[in-house]
């Protein structure tokens, strides 16, 4: 599941709007919707939408045979 359906499902439980999550993190709204679109969003990005959308965003990799994360 990439990061933009992750964070439109977030949407849809906290009952908000990509409008609303703009409006919130001071972006233009079609700007987010581009971004969302294309799911081409940083880490800094994805930090700033966890902490608007009152969740933690943790970007690890996990070693798939020792589980070790990075």
């Amino acid at each position: 599941m990439g990061m933009a359906l992750k964070i439109r499902t977030i949407l849809l439980e906290r009952n908000m709007t990509i409008k609303e999550l703009s409006d919130k993190l001071g972006y233009n709204g079609a700007n987010l919707y581009n971004k969302l679109r294309k799911d081409n969003l940083t880490e800094k990005e994805l930090r700033k939408i966890a902490d608007a959308l009152d969740c933690d965003y943790d970007g690890v990799f996990t070693f798939r045979d020792t589980g070790k994360q990075i």
